[in-house]
């Protein structure tokens, strides 16, 4: 592949020329998008587990609602009507999607206050 004219194996040997080591870096392991979090989501799954018990399909009848207990103008406000029009019928991982935006807004998880101080988490 040539990039502006100049070919990586010409790069590469330009490099090893120069006595600068040719370094490869590995790959980066897959992650969900949470900071340093891997992508099982466990980081949502305690925080779940806090919120509700860990059921991410829990209507608790108080006006909150799904694993995250999200309230129906702040899951609107973050996107999550585009998977369902509450909470608690939306998957675990369309949860975690609509949290993680909320999170990134926010700059950590303080719209979790009680279970983030409880867990030791950014707010």
């Amino acid at each position: 592949m040539r990039i502006r004219g100049i070919t990586r194996i010409g790069i590469a040997a330009a490099i090893t020329l120069c006595g600068a080591p040719l370094a490869t870096a590995a790959p980066a392991p897959e992650r969900s998008g949470d900071a340093g979090e891997p992508r099982t989501g466990q980081v949502w799954d305690r925080l779940a587990q806090c919120e509700s018990g860990g059921n991410w399909a829990t209507n608790s009848g108080n006006g909150y609602y799904g694993g995250l207990q999200f309230d129906r103008s702040t899951w609107a406000a973050y996107g999550g009507e585009g998977f369902a029009r509450y909470p608690h019928r939306a998957s675990r991982e369309q949860q975690i999607s609509v949290a993680s935006a909320l999170r990134d807004d926010r700059g950590g998880y303080g719209a979790w206050p009680a279970c983030a101080r409880k867990l030791g988490l950014p707010r």
